[in-house]
């Protein structure tokens, strides 16, 4: 495949996970969050088992081991987020979250020795301050909730990593698989400590479950870790950056949303970034299978 062809399925994702925002939110008013993203993730998983049954018999004690280390990473950062998000605004949260953007290339050049490319570097940078004028607000100072939303960023930005690192010894869906049934065994005894899980809940929240776990999980995790061995660790994080972007645009149509000077600004600073590193598609070498320097357990 294509890097632009990888590129632009990972920019679709980006869309996907750009529209729920405004349907989570309003999932939310009836549901807990760590019960909301066990039931999304079980649904996630019971779907791709079905819809590929043979796949999913043929899972091995490899894709299990992996599985649960992205599985892990992914719920970490999930659960750090909204732990987050109890002590600090969602503005921070989001700028903070997309400085996996940056994080993602630092741990590219520490675990896997591919130091991204000098147009690459300016991409992120400028989508970066894209961020920061579209989600931060006025006030820097730091809460506790700054630092559980940081330490998501840096599970989220180790996710991308380790895709980057296993997908292309692993079937794409047999790793989907195993990294979603970890996902929602970890939320789900987390949500049993810390709320009270139930499923009598109203039909609206159900549709946004089935939504969220058929199309926004199943499907766009199995395209991930597909594509992403066709692009590097550092398009991919660019790519993902365009979310808040696409939450922000949603959130006008859907909600009514308005979007000021500042944050119009910081959009199209994101799609720039987008393009000083396309452009210098040949600047930065071509994804290629390398060694881990943590070691393999």
């Amino acid at each position: 495949m294509p890097r632009w062809q990888a590129d632009l399925a990972l920019g679709i994702i980006a869309l996907i996970w750009g529209s729920t925002f405004v349907l989570v939110k309003n999932a939310l008013d009836t549901v807990g969050p760590l019960t909301f993203v066990g039931l999304r993730f079980a649904l996630a998983a019971a779907f791709l088992t079905l819809f590929f049954s043979r796949r999913a018999r043929g899972l091995a004690r490899a894709d299990w081991q992996v599985g649960a280390l992205l599985g892990i990473l992914l719920a970490l950062g999930y659960v750090f987020q909204t732990i987050g998000l109890q002590t600090t605004t969602s503005a921070k949260a989001g700028f903070i979250t997309g400085m996996s953007v940056v994080i993602v290339p630092i741990m590219a050049t520490l675990l896997l020795r591919r130091p991204p490319g000098r147009w690459a570097v300016a991409g992120i940078a400028v989508a970066t301050i894209g961020l920061a004028l579209l989600t931060l607000n006025a006030d820097l100072s730091v809460q506790s909730g700054d630092l559980w939303v940081l330490a998501c960023a840096v599970a989220f930005a180790l996710h991308i990593v380790v895709i980057a690192r296993y997908s292309q010894r692993h079937d794409p869906v047999r790793l989907t698989l195993a990294q979603l049934v970890i996902v929602a065994l970890f939320a789900t005894v987390a949500a049993f400590v810390f709320e009270t899980p139930r499923l009598n809940l109203p039909v609206k929240t159900w549709a946004a479950l089935a939504f969220m776990g058929v199309v926004a999980t199943a499907l766009v995790f199995s395209v991930q870790v597909y594509v992403q061995r066709f692009t590097t660790p550092t398009h991919t994080a660019l790519l993902f950056s365009l979310e808040p972007v696409f939450a922000a645009l949603f959130g006008w149509w859907w909600a009514g949303e308005q979007l000021g000077a500042r944050a119009l600004l910081g959009c199209g600073l994101i799609l720039l970034g987008m393009i000083v590193a396309e452009l210098g598609d040949g600047a930065e070498p071509q994804p290629q299978p390398v060694a881990l320097v943590i070691p393999d357990s």
